[in-house]
């Protein structure tokens, strides 16, 4: 007996297997969108505009050439973990929490400041084989072809400067490339996002601050601000502005995000916001009242964690991480960080949109908890159909774009 088909038969079976079996190239896979990520990445050079990493870098015994795992310490970046995450380079801030402003304090803040550069460059000073701090995109595009870790500063907090504008080329000179005017309380130069009005925005010294740092090629930034020191600010600068950290307000209600119009305003002067994976400000949390009355006890007991001593630092992270594991909290996800990445894109364009994760100071979504899952996101956007050539802009290109054009007017003041 023949087991074969007769030829007509294969025939008609053969067209209805193509017609209706879905192409392998309908919906990539993980697998093959992963693939393509590494391949991304392997060319791109990819920067996280803010990480609060030496605040774990001043802690005793903490060593950014070794790997730590980030669920035991909660440390979420070193530069072994950077590079399995296909992160070639991050703004390393230097992190004053606001206190008093008055001369005494004003001295204690600088020697804080110059503590944390200190700590910085001594720390990626001990692993020259690994990473170097870059204060330029030529130092990046070098490293890139050096496979090593970027390492750039940015201060967060201009409460650094106290009242003193010369500050300003020191930190300059001392490498850092970025300075956001405040944090969650208002100082001598600006009003921030979380406090009650005091300067009306940007003070008369703020004016100055931001004039200086056109002048030395310093970007400003604006994440904290509050919303009129934003429009200050733009209204001053002659250099495109960069937000950070933060993320739309129109998916997340939180003030620390920018509404539609800052959006639109923060393209229009060049600027690009980058986008921030702190859980709290991508998704509005769901309700769990014991964490939220347990935290602001925290805060209160801490006086929100502004002007304190190492000591009572260190203790009240301590006690910080233990309501964490006491009341965990449900993350936002890669696909919410995504869906604010649209959303900018849909508002301001694919020019003005980065990322700044604010890994160590809160950030980490689930899916990108820490350094090693950074390409996480770029599969998230491959998947939706971004390019590489966009991938490459939300990286780190757009970023670079503002950083030099904020050394090109700086040029133009130096004649």
């Amino acid at each position: 007996m023949d087991h074969h088909l007769p030829r007509h038969k294969f025939f008609i079976f053969f067209i209805l297997f193509i017609l209706f079996t879905p192409p392998s190239y309908s919906l990539p896979d993980s697998t093959s969108l992963a693939r393509k990520a590494d391949r991304l990445h392997s060319k791109i050079i990819s920067v996280d505009s803010h990480n609060d990493t030496p605040l774990r870098m001043v802690q005793p015994g903490f060593d950014i050439g070794v790997r730590h795992d980030a669920r035991k310490e909660r440390s979420k970046v070193d530069l072994v973990r950077m590079k399995e995450g296909g992160l070639d380079g991050a703004f390393f801030a230097v992190f004053v929490s606001q206190g008093k402003c008055d001369t005494s304090s004003y001295r204690k803040v600088k020697e804080r400041a110059m503590m944390l550069f200190d700590t910085i460059h001594a720390s990626v000073g001990r692993h020259g084989d690994m990473a170097e701090i870059a204060v330029s995109v030529d130092d990046a595009r070098r490293l890139k072809k050096e496979d090593k870790r970027m390492v750039f500063i940015g201060i967060e907090n201009g409460y650094a400067i106290g009242k003193d504008l010369t500050l300003l080329e020191k930190y300059y000179r001392r490498g850092a490339r970025y300075i956001t005017l405040c944090h969650t309380k208002n100082n001598d130069i600006c009003d921030s996002s979380t406090d009650t009005v005091f300067n009306d925005g940007l003070s008369a010294f703020g004016k100055e601050v931001v004039k200086e740092m056109n002048r030395l090629g310093m970007m400003i930034d604006v994440s904290h601000a509050s919303d009129q020191s934003f429009f200050d600010v733009l209204a001053i600068s002659e250099a495109p502005v960069i937000a950070s950290h933060s993320c739309a307000r129109a998916l997340c209600n939180n003030p620390r995000n920018l509404d539609d119009k800052m959006l639109e305003a923060l393209a229009a002067h060049g600027g690009v916001i980058q986008m921030c994976i702190l859980s709290d400000y991508v998704k509005t949390p769901d309700p769990n009242p014991k964490r939220d009355s347990a935290r602001a006890a925290l805060r209160a007991k801490y006086n929100g964690f502004e002007g304190l001593s190492e000591e009572e630092m260190k203790q009240a992270r301590k006690e910080w991480y233990a309501l964490d594991d006491l009341y965990p909290q449900k993350l936002a996800t890669v696909a919410d960080v995504a869906d604010h990445i649209d959303h900018i894109v849909s508002v301001a364009g694919i020019d003005h949109v980065g990322i700044g994760t604010d890994f160590d100071g809160g950030g980490g979504v689930s899916g990108c908890y820490d350094a090693t899952e950074m390409k996480n996101i770029t599969i998230e956007l491959l998947r939706r159909g971004y390019s590489g050539s966009d991938i490459r802009k939300i990286w780190g290109g757009n970023l670079f774009r503002v950083m030099k054009e904020t050394e090109k007017i700086a040029g133009r003041h130096h004649g």
